[in-house]
């Protein structure tokens, strides 16, 4: 059982279909990025998590109690923090799309555009904080 807090304010059920759905395509597509290189899982996992806990009260309690993807939503929501492992997992996929990228896009500006994005993202990964005891 998890013990995070439900959403801060409670939404109009006129709605909740809305975050219902949107937890569920997100949840898909991150489960879809498992197998795809370059779709990142993580965080579709995360907006699945966040957008359940608006729609689907069972969605979000399994995705919190799941033994792969509750840690990280858990870590996540209580610290802002990534995980080493969860960080060099991001840093290497992006570094493949990197290379795959400069192999097969035509474009400079589109290869250099897209390297660039990832550059600041994988920068902005290692400047969040460890969760507690991944020291």
């Amino acid at each position: 059982m998890s013990d995070t807090p439900p959403p801060d304010e409670p939404r109009p059920p006129r709605l909740r279909w809305a975050w219902w759905l949107l937890a569920y395509v997100s949840l898909g597509v991150g489960i879809v990025g498992i197998f795809v290189p370059g779709l990142p899982t993580t965080v579709f996992v995360l907006i699945s998590a966040w957008a359940a806990s608006h729609g689907s009260e069972r969605l979000h309690r399994w995705l919190l109690d799941h033994p792969r993807f509750g840690p990280a939503i858990r870590d996540w929501r209580a610290h802002g923090a990534v995980s080493r492992k969860g960080k060099w997992m991001a840093s290497a996929t992006m570094l493949v799309c990197a290379l795959i990228t400069l192999w097969c896009v035509p474009l400079a500006w589109v290869k250099w555009t897209s390297i660039s994005i990832m550059a600041c993202v994988c920068l902005w990964l290692w400047r969040r904080p460890l969760p507690p005891g991944d020291d």
